[in-house]
């Protein structure tokens, strides 16, 4: 099935869809909010309840203020604001070009809300999947266009990331690779193309590292601290394995490994010292306490 989409690009880069949407207004999906208002685009923002979308508008609000705040960006932040707006109802995305699920990353409350959002969206909309490691091709099994339907993987922190992994599925068409290589253009982030494997590229290479240096660390070879300066300064890496794992979260890291596992094997198995940690709450930076202590 060819792909004759043409959403409207009417933002000032020209790249950017007009009206985007995202499902679920966490530390992910508030990033994803922020990149395209900052942009030009329209967003709306629907969570599950009144009460998480007052969060997630607070959330995007600071992170633009933030912007303004450091001089990254220039303008008026009360009409980037404008053009923001959280819902609790599915049907806020009738008029959206894009939407972008960014629940988290569970399989089938993943394939749930995005089948609940392929019901209320245009037949000209794309959507997308921010999953850092589930099969997009899965994913799109129970949608009704999966011609559009895409992984857009977001890397946290999203404003200060400058990669976008696009990934491909297996009936992804070529237009819809082409204006996913758009979008990313438009936010100022460099596209990263793969098609749909476990893991990708980015979750399969920075999960194996990050796997090992905790074993590193469960065996007594060296601290956290030393192992992460040994990627830092002898591989330029910005964060070192195990810094970034707290900052990913390691419940999230557990899934992903878990995943990985049971589809490639045992060398993606969890060491005991992340289920460990997982089990007892220490969770990284927002729990407060993980390889790291972040109070």
């Amino acid at each position: 099935m060819t792909n004759t989409i043409e959403a409207p690009f009417d933002t000032p880069s020209g790249l950017l869809p007009a009206t985007v949407g995202v499902l679920g207004g966490g530390r992910m999906g508030a990033g994803i909010a922020h990149a395209f208002l900052l942009n030009g685009s329209k967003v709306t923002v629907v969570e599950r309840d009144d009460d998480s979308a007052r969060g997630a508008q607070k959330r995007v609000a600071a992170s633009v203020a933030a912007s303004f705040d450091r001089g990254t960006v220039s303008g008026d932040r009360d009409e980037v604001l404008k053009r923001f707006d959280t819902s609790t109802d599915y049907a806020a995305f009738a008029s959206c070009d894009l939407v972008v699920e960014a629940v988290p990353e569970d399989a089938k409350l993943k394939a749930t809300a995005l089948s609940a959002v392929a019901e209320h969206v245009s037949r000209h909309a794309y959507l997308a999947t921010n999953t850092s490691s589930l099969s997009v091709s899965r994913l799109a099994e129970a949608l009704p266009r999966p011609e559009s339907f895409l992984g857009l993987h977001f890397f946290n922190p999203v404003p200060a990331s400058t990669l976008i992994e696009v990934v491909v599925g297996e009936k992804t068409t070529e237009e819809t690779v082409a204006a996913a290589r758009r979008w990313v253009s438009g936010l100022g982030k460099t596209a990263v193309v793969v098609k749909d494997a476990p893991g990708f590229a980015s979750s399969r290479l920075g999960v194996v590292i990050a796997l090992e240096a905790m074993r590193m660390v469960e065996e007594g070879v060296a601290s956290a601290e030393d192992i992460d300066n040994a990627m830092v300064l002898g591989y330029k890496h910005p964060t070192g394995p195990l810094k970034t794992t707290d900052i990913v979260g390691l419940d999230v890291r557990l899934g992903i490994a878990e995943y990985l596992h049971a589809t490639l094997g045992e060398r993606f198995a969890p060491p005991q010292i992340l289920r460990d940690m997982v089990a007892a709450g220490d969770l990284g930076r927002k729990t407060g306490k993980g390889f790291y202590n972040w109070n």
